[in-house]
């Protein structure tokens, strides 16, 4: 679920809701030697809005019609657009919602948005736009240390699952703000779950003494 703000339980999947962000030969290996950083500002990757076009949507017309869209009912029932500018993927229903995926900031998935109701408008049905809301934000960073991830599941188990046989990150589950932080060995942090990126930053602040103190010696 696109809009679903948690992973799945210790045995569940991370990797469907953080797409290419969490794996960790993507975010490269640190040199665990390199001295922390406090002025470390995570970076927004992907954001998830969603949004009401107020009408019903012939699916078929609009992927017979648009450019940069597919659609494959056995398989999923939404038309997958795609514009290039701002690079991001909108997932459009018959009921006339949609989901817009993979904009960096929150300016950037409005405007995203706005363009697809655009196009929708333009094959002449009477789109409009509604109840625009930002579900989900992901931010990531590098913490520039090695963390000693089984003291931390140790001293803070309430919050946090490390089961590095199925993932190879700790999951953290902060309850304030509720954001969801998935933290590597080699320093590298996923933050997910946050409606606004003050909470992203609230987060990041508030865990990063905690990582501080499991730093490798």
């Amino acid at each position: 679920n696109l809009m679903s703000p948690s992973i799945g339980g210790p045995h569940g999947s991370a990797s469907g809701m953080f797409g290419s962000v969490t794996s960790p030969g993507i975010l490269g290996s640190t040199n665990p030697m390199t001295p922390a950083d406090p002025d470390i500002i995570p970076k927004l990757q992907n954001i998830v809005s969603t949004v009401n076009l107020g009408c019903k949507l012939d699916l078929k017309r609009i992927a017979l019609h648009a450019r940069n869209a597919e659609f494959n009912p056995k398989r999923f029932a939404a038309v997958i657009m795609r514009i290039r500018d701002p690079r991001t993927t909108a997932l459009i229903f018959s009921s006339g919602k949609m989901v817009c995926t993979g904009a960096k900031s929150e300016e950037e998935s409005r405007l995203a948005a706005r363009k697809y109701a655009r196009i929708v408008q333009k094959l002449g049905f009477p789109a409009k736009f509604i109840e625009f809301k930002i579900q989900n934000m992901v931010g990531s960073c590098d913490v520039k240390f090695a963390i000693r991830l089984e003291g931390l599941v140790l001293t803070h188990s309430q919050f946090s699952s490390y089961e590095p046989e199925l993932f190879p990150g700790l999951i953290y589950r902060m309850v304030k703000p509720r954001v969801v932080l998935l933290i590597f060995v080699s320093g590298k942090v996923v933050l997910t779950g946050a409606k606004i990126k003050q909470e992203i930053y609230e987060a990041f602040d508030n865990i990063y003494p905690i990582l501080k103190s499991f730093k490798k010696q």
